[in-house]
């Protein structure tokens, strides 16, 4: 209780600029590089955080913003550049989030943050996953991230979020090292990315 109440939150900005201090050259050579390819590094959007309060993401830019001749953004595996999906293979992208961290935003560990339009879809157990900050990376995201189903994926949000430990904390992060070095769960089997949660059906 303690750890999840005071302790949590001081290791996450101790290791968090810790990791910015030994990553910030990767930081500035992966900006310049899609500043040259997008014009664009960042892409920001709209998460909710614990409690369901909104805040602004941030991650490398992976995709380009090309449309069909409606307007209509064109499906993630045509958007995605070379770079883009090394980016995601490396979770590279995931990087910037480390300034959402020091913001209070987000945590290391924690359920990943979803869309905001997903709310109203949540059983709810699932919307249990909002009583924590969310995470760059968590008991999901090492279990199977985007390879496992949505409920699968709750379900180890709630564990998370009945189990929280300053071990099992440790745990999720030797265990994301492990899965960055493999480069395993980063795609589903049915798209480039994950594909849409639709609700409970």
């Amino acid at each position: 209780m303690l750890y999840r109440k005071y302790f949590k939150r001081i290791f996450d900005v101790i290791t968090t600029l810790i990791l910015l201090i030994i990553f910030a050259p990767v930081l500035l050579g992966v900006g310049l590089l899609l500043w040259s390819i997008h014009r664009k590094v960042f892409y920001i959007q709209a998460r909710p955080g614990k409690g369901g309060k909104v805040f602004q993401l941030i991650k490398f830019k992976t995709m380009t913003d090309q449309t069909d001749e409606n307007g209509k953004l064109l499906p993630d595996k045509d958007r995605m550049t070379r770079l883009g999906k090394w980016l995601r293979a490396t979770s590279l992208d995931e990087l910037p989030q480390l300034i959402n961290v020091l913001k209070g935003d987000m945590s290391l560990i924690g359920p990943r943050p979803l869309l905001v339009k997903y709310l109203p879809l949540y059983s709810d157990r699932q919307a249990r996953r909002h009583e924590v900050r969310p995470g760059i990376t968590g008991w999901a995201q090492v279990n199977g991230r985007n390879a496992i189903s949505w409920q699968e994926k709750f379900e180890y949000d709630v564990f998370y979020v009945e189990n929280l430990s300053f071990l099992l904390d440790l745990k999720i992060i030797w265990l994301t090292f492990i899965k960055v070095i493999k480069r395993e769960g980063i795609n589903s089997d049915k798209s480039a990315t994950m594909e849409p949660f639709v609700g409970n059906v």
